[in-house]
């Protein structure tokens, strides 16, 4: 479905049956098991790079909770990432498809009668604005609910039936807020769970992949690409996904790979089959053999995962690569504006991320549905100069993969 009508009926229909379900829930917000949790849900539906930032709060459940089962529901398009991490076994994972309204309706009904069957007695909603997952939340059947409340905040509204509702802190980088989450089920304060953020570095788990998966993946590409296979490789994800917004335009990445080639390096564009038009513009402005389209090259996350552990760095947009460089070798460069790492940087000792914070910035928020009021012109991403990023990439190029 288009992100547009989604959002659409997430405000209006998703708004009226929380409403609905809010008249027929047990108000009480103190409600409980009477014993530890065993079987949770977590539902983190939307965001690729939102799974990767959950990952110390899927550890903190498990080092809580030792015997409990965990299991996820999400959006079909996004099962292999939550694969890639380990955090759950691949038969605990569910799935609905959102390409369509009767698919996703289907979907939906079959993971709760999955979730019923199953008899999940608590629900982590991850989401910050979908109604939907807390109609999932609500429908599951668990009696702990938890998911974020507005309290005497404006916006947010997602049902009265969150029994455990956190109050969402624009202020603290969203890992932390997800294991606030975690935190409230056997909180007793108001708001639930009055804690300091964890003081040492969050971190995600490097992907598990030999040496020989690497080694098969690099001579594919050197075979395939015979003309660079003794440069270091720097790749670019020009693409904005479903936000353009995001995308830091597209004549500065020309400028930024025109050097890089200039000094010898190669250059790969990355992304989506979709994103060909734009690989292919950077090839014409660069118009060089080290300049080379890998747009559609890799067919799933982790060989282009795999690509990373041979890279020597990635400049990308805000979004997934971003996020999945976490869990590789590879140093990044991570342009942001309408969002902030302030909230969602990647969890990477071996990452720099650009931010001009202007008054209007971050303009994707829990409050907007990440509906941007800007009228196209993100200044905020034209503000990064093409030589600033070029001189944070030399810097970095020169620093020894570990």
């Amino acid at each position: 479905m288009n992100i547009q009508v989604q959002r659409k009926l997430d405000r209006f229909l998703g708004a009226f049956i929380c409403r609905v379900l809010s008249l027929f829930s047990r108000r009480c917000r103190d409600i409980s098991l009477g014993r530890e949790p065993q079987d949770f849900l977590v539902i983190l539906l939307s965001e690729m790079g939102s799974l990767i930032l959950a990952y110390p709060m899927f550890e903190f459940i498990k080092r809580k909770y030792p015997g409990a089962l965990i299991h996820v529901l999400l959006f079909d398009q996004n099962k292999e990432i939550l694969e890639l991490i380990e955090v759950v076994p691949s038969e605990n994972i569910l799935t609905v498809r959102n390409n369509s309204l009767i698919k996703m309706l289907l979907d939906s009904l079959r993971a709760l009668i999955k979730l019923r069957k199953i008899k999940i007695d608590t629900v982590i909603d991850c989401e910050l604005f979908s109604r939907i997952s807390s109609i999932y939340s609500f429908l599951s059947g668990a009696r702990i609910r938890v998911g974020f409340h507005p309290h005497t905040q404006e916006g947010l509204f997602r049902g009265e039936f969150i029994n455990r509702p956190v109050l969402y802190n624009p202020y603290h980088h969203i890992s932390q807020q997800f294991i606030t989450l975690a935190e409230a089920i056997d909180s007793e304060t108001i708001p639930k769970a009055k804690r300091l953020p964890v003081s040492n570095k969050l971190r995600v788990f490097p992907l598990k992949v030999s040496e020989t998966e690497i080694e098969n993946a690099s001579r594919r590409f050197r075979r395939d690409f015979p003309d660079i296979a003794d440069k270091k490789l720097v790749l670019l994800y020009v693409g904005g996904g479903l936000l353009p917004i995001r995308a830091w335009p597209l004549e500065n990445f020309c400028v930024v790979a025109r050097d890089l080639i200039r000094k010898g390096y190669a250059v790969g564009v990355i992304g989506l089959e979709e994103d060909k038009k734009l690989a292919k513009e950077i090839l014409a402005k660069c118009s060089n053999d080290n300049c080379i389209d890998l747009t559609g090259y890799t067919k799933s996350i982790r060989e282009l995962m795999i690509i990373f552990h041979f890279a020597s760095l990635l400049i990308t947009n805000d979004g997934g690569p971003g996020h999945f460089a976490a869990m590789t070798p590879i140093a990044a460069i991570i342009l942001y504006g309408p969002e902030t790492p302030l909230l969602y940087g990647p969890l990477s000792s071996n990452s720099f991320s650009f931010y001009v914070p202007l008054s209007c910035s971050p303009c994707l928020t829990a409050y907007n549905h990440r509906n941007s009021p800007c009228d196209g012109d993100n200044v905020c991403l034209k503000r990064i100069s093409p030589q600033d990023v070029l001189l944070k990439a030399y810097e970095m190029l020169e620093i020894p993969q570990y």
